[in-house]
């Protein structure tokens, strides 16, 4: 009966040590959620039809920082892609200790501008939606990575 009762202590202990594990990662990553500024909601469904631009639409012409440590920078947009990271050869270097060496690329198809992740550690969100995978930008939309927020302006 003895041995019983220490086997049974010793598995509650087990699960109130992993309960411990658990709420301490949960606790790490809120925090890092709260410092990197992004705001926890609802994942917004997107519409399974490709959207298209009117004619007589704005064009996005500017990248514009509009939070962060380069907040006012300005990158006049062309045709070609726009790197965003910490590396030297970016076409704006960021000095976000949240972002990745190569943290995400903007790329224009026609008039419109897509984000895409490439892989970072900290994740590249559109408005409030974690970016999976190449999405359209708005004009005006933010584009979180890190600390550092950036919007497309005509």
């Amino acid at each position: 009966m003895q041995g019983l009762i220490l086997q049974l202590t010793r598995g509650g202990f087990l699960i109130l040590l992993w309960l411990f594990v658990f709420a301490a990662l949960r606790v790490l990553r809120s925090d890092l959620n709260v410092a990197s500024g992004l705001r926890v909601g609802l994942p917004r469904v997107a519409s399974s039809r490709p959207r298209r631009s009117p004619r007589n639409a704005k064009v996005a012409r500017q990248l514009v920082v509009t939070h962060g440590a380069l907040a006012g920078t300005r990158i006049t947009l062309g045709t070609q892609a726009v790197l965003l990271g910490r590396a030297d050869d970016s076409t704006l270097v960021l000095t976000d200790d949240y972002s990745s060496t190569r943290h995400a690329r903007l790329s224009p198809r026609g008039t419109d501008w897509y984000v895409e992740d490439l892989g970072s550690t900290n994740g590249t969100y559109l408005d409030r939606d974690k970016v999976t995978s190449p999405v359209r930008v708005p004009l005006g939309t933010p584009v979180r990575i890190g600390k550092t927020v950036i919007e497309l302006r005509p």
